[in-house]
């Protein structure tokens, strides 16, 4: 499969994340540990998500900064991560939450016959072999109603890598109705920073 930066989710590069769980908050937008990022983070997520409390599935949740954010609105969080470093961190961060955190490949998560209300997965299907058939089996996940939230990008200027607006939306056009896509590269308190790449979101309902 290849994106429209002309580099394919194969070309992802491997990433050992227990190695990297005991940093993985020092980014900005990964801890959220500003103030004024976690706010950015919030505002936006409570426009993405239903108004009254949901089931949430939270995929490749990492230390699972935006599950707590979720779980902080009244959603009911279920999260997944394959590293057994971040499960764990995740798992403490969300402690006292209506939460569980489960370890399992984000592609196939681990949750049986639940279905859930909203499928939250940030900066992670870019790097997921066939992306096509991972949104597929997403979708049987998803109660009549519910709505994906896709935060993707593509990063980098010599060696673009990620997923395009234009490919996720062409993707999810079959199995949603009509894709929404809000841009994000233009706020930086979202990231710490200002940032010149694609960043964005995509909501869409089945």
């Amino acid at each position: 499969m290849t994106s429209e930066s002309g580099r394919t989710v194969a070309d992802a590069p491997y990433v050992d994340w227990d190695a990297r769980a005991a940093a993985f908050d020092d980014e900005p937008d990964h801890g959220l540990r500003d103030p004024e990022v976690r706010e950015a983070w919030s505002d936006r997520l409570r426009t993405w998500l239903p108004e009254d409390p949901a089931d949430l599935l939270d995929l490749g949740c990492g230390t699972g900064s935006m599950s707590l954010l979720a779980a902080g609105q009244g959603h009911r969080v279920t999260a997944v991560d394959l590293s057994p470093a971040m499960v764990e961190r995740a798992r403490a961060k969300l402690a006292g939450h209506d939460a569980v955190v489960l370890r399992g490949q984000a592609a196939d998560p681990p949750v049986g016959e639940r279905r859930f209300d909203v499928i939250l997965v940030r900066h992670v299907l870019w790097t997921l072999p066939d992306p096509a058939r991972v949104l597929r089996r997403w979708r049987d996940l998803l109660r009549p109603g519910g709505r994906f939230v896709l935060v993707e990008g593509v990063w980098g200027t010599l060696h673009p890598v990620g997923l395009s607006a234009g490919r996720l939306t062409a993707l999810l056009e079959p199995l949603t109705a009509a894709p929404r896509v809000e841009r994000l590269s233009g706020d930086p308190r979202l990231w710490g920073k200002d940032v010149d790449d694609e960043r964005y979101v995509v909501i869409a309902t089945v």
